[in-house]
This record gives structure tokens, C-alpha cells and sequence, in this order.
């Protein structure tokens, strides 16, 4: 069985990959001045610095984009149109069919809690209560999963960045420390120019983290809470079937 690739690998993989590419790209257009030109620039008087923020620039595009596949195209369902289905296959005692819709969305998040209720449906209020807690505490570590590491790599962005700051700063005075008066103002400005890129560049690879984990935590959290909502008010639908209550059904509308 093949082993998933963690994101930073395929952060790095990207990068190793890409970064060649666009450095020819560049090259063979900085000459015709525009864009290309101006981010050629950029790197060159960046620094080192600048260039290792680009890997953690990728680093955290991958773990973004990895789970915006799995939040949005994996775990993620209509859960309004879904229990809505769940509630008139269970309200009609036809339990098999709610167990195959379930099963048709394998992967998804409130199916598989909604299935871990449904097979425990004829075995009473514990253990139907007792299988939907477990699923709940088996999915949301997954959707959760690496999202958080997005505020940690904006952090790692901003503090490569200052430290490219310092970096530059060291780099300008040692300069003019040692080069000939009227040479002092351009290796100054140099240094103080691969400071201040290196810094922004480190803040802009923040803010875009910083969006992506504002954007995809309050995603995971919708999907948290529909989990939440619905699978309580299964548990007391499939109670109230067995119970023989009818009328506590309408809880489901």
C-alpha cells in the first residue's frame, strides 16, 4: 500500500520543481523589461532569505490546497438536502436504504456518523448514542487535520523575514564600513533594499496563510457543527422509532 506524501515534501517537491522553471522564464524575458522583469529584480536584491520564504511559501499552498480538496470535495455534503432523505427513509422503517445512501457519499463526514447510528439503530439508546459520539471523534480530527499548521507557517514567513531584515541591515553597514566614501550610499541602499524586500515578502507570505486558515477554519467548523446538529437529532429519531413515538419525528423537519 502506497504511503501518502506529507505536505511539506510536496511543498518542496513543487518549489524544486517550479522555481527552475520560472528562473529560466524569467531570464529568458527580464530583457524585455514588464512584470518578469521587475520579480527578477525582486529575487536578486532579496537575498537568501527571500528565497527560502518561497519554500514556505509552497509549503503552505499545499497544505491549503490538499484541504480544500478534502473539506470541500471529500468530507463535505448538503446536509440540510441529505438528513432531509435520512429522515423519510427512517420515518418509513426503511433502514437498508438509509445504510446505502450513507454509503454512497463513503467518504463524506456526517454519512459516516449518520451510518454509525443507522447500523446500531435496533440495539438501543446507548449504543446508538455510543456509535455516533465515536464517529464524531473519528472525523473531526480529520477535518481538522494540518489547518492549524497554517498559522504556524505564518509565523515562520514573518520570522524568516525579519531575520532576512537583519540579515540585510548587517550586510549594508558592514559594506560601508569597508568600501571607499563615495561607494558608502549605494552598498547602503543595497542592503537596506534587500532588508525591507525581505521583510514585506515574509508579511505577504503571512497575510496569505493567515487567509487560508481564517477561510478553512470556519469552513471546518460549519461542517462541525452540522455534525453536531444532526446527529443528535438522529439519535432521537432512531430512539423515538424505537420507542414506537411517531409524533417525535417532526423533530427532524
Amino acid at each position: 500500500m502506497t504511503k501518502k506524501i506529507p505536505a511539506l515534501v510536496k511543498g518542496i517537491l513543487f518549489v524544486s520543481v517550479l522555481y527552475p522553471a520560472m528562473a529560466w522564464a524569467v531570464e529568458a524575458s527580464v530583457e524585455g523589461g514588464g512584470f518578469f522583469a521587475w520579480l527578477h529584480d525582486v529575487f536578486k536584491k532579496g537575498g537568501p532569505y527571500l528565497i527560502i520564504n518561497c519554500f514556505v511559501l509552497a509549503w503552505g499552498v499545499a497544505v491549503m490546497i490538499e484541504r480544500v480538496i478534502f473539506i470541500f470535495f471529500r468530507y463535505n455534503v448538503n446536509a440540510e438536502a441529505f438528513m432531509a432523505q435520512i429522515q423519510k427513509l427512517v420515518m418509513a422503517n426503511d433502514i437498508e436504504r438509509a445504510i446505502k445512501l450513507c454509503n454512497a457519499a463513503p467518504s463524506a463526514a456526517l454519512p459516516k456518523v449518520v451510518k454509525a447510528g443507522l447500523t446500531r439503530a435496533n440495539r438501543g439508546e446507548v449504543e446508538i448514542r455510543n456509535a455516533v459520539e465515536e464517529a464524531s471523534l473519528e472525523i473531526v480530527p480529520l477535518l481538522q487535520k494540518r489547518t492549524p499548521n497554517l498559522a504556524q507557517i505564518a509565523n515562520l514567513a514573518t520570522l524568516l523575514g525579519l531575520l532576512g531584515t537583519i540579515s540585510g541591515l548587517i550586510n549594508a553597514f558592514e559594506a560601508v564600513g569597508k568600501v571607499a566614501a563615495e561607494f558608502k550610499s549605494e552598498y547602503l541602499a543595497a542592503g537596506v533594499s534587500e532588508a525591507m524586500l525581505t521583510t514585506a515578502w515574509g508579511l505577504i507570505i503571512a497575510v496569505i496563510c493567515m487567509l487560508g486558515h481564517l477561510f478553512l477554519s470556519n469552513t471546518t467548523k460549519k461542517i462541525i457543527d452540522e455534525i453536531d446538529q444532526y446527529s443528535v437529532k438522529l439519535e432521537n429519531l432512531l430512539i423515538s422509532r424505537g420507542k414506537g413515538n411517531i409524533s417525535a419525528l417532526d423533530r427532524m423537519s
